[in-house]
């Protein structure tokens, strides 16, 4: 009986101490996420006028937003330091035109950027995985080029890209809780 409660015992550390290595190899975590709107804004040559002639494209740090509003249900990823990240998606599909509440056929792919200023981007395989007709898609990769020594996320962006154009349809919402 002692035996098997110690080796109970060794086997519950084990796991803890995996499972705290794997959170300190965890350098970007994403809980949730956010659809493009493509347009950030527009301004009206006359105040009367309903509709906008000149228009600000919703850019994120230098990657051009989809052409239509996309929305996404959940969003779940964690980027390690070793350039492995997992992405799970549901609910990715069009959230305007025709197809609204539809993913039409699109393989998308992540990206992650994290610095503020030079906009390095480190993407998973660019042919991308394709959505689920409800917009569900796993994404195991490894971040490419591959990520330097000590690397430091300090401002992590996660963005969901479309294979074809490279435009955005979502971004992650970064997550620093300690629940999974």
């Amino acid at each position: 009986m002692l035996k098997r409660a110690l080796a109970g015992a060794l086997f519950l550390g084990a796991v803890s101490a995996l499972s705290a290595m794997a959170a300190e190899d965890t350098i970007a975590r994403f809980k949730g996420g956010i659809g493009v709107i493509p347009v950030s804004s527009g301004v009206a040559p006359v105040v009367s006028q309903l509709t906008s002639e000149v228009v600000n494209r919703n850019f994120v740090r230098g990657v051009q937003p989809a052409g239509q509003i996309w929305v996404i249900d959940k969003l779940d990823a964690r980027v390690r330091a070793n350039g492995q990240i997992t992405v799970r998606g549901k609910g990715l599909i069009l959230g305007g035109g025709n197809n609204a509440g539809r993913a039409t056929g699109q393989s998308v792919f992540a990206t992650l950027i994290c610095d503020v200023t030079t906009f390095t981007q480190y993407s998973t395989t660019l042919t991308g995985v394709l959505l689920s007709p409800s917009g569900d898609f796993k994404i195991d990769d490894t971040l490419s080029p591959l990520l330097p020594a000590q690397f430091v996320c300090a401002s992590p962006m996660l963005l969901i890209r479309t294979a074809g154009s490279g435009n955005w349809f979502a971004v992650g919402i970064p997550h620093s809780g300690d629940d999974d």
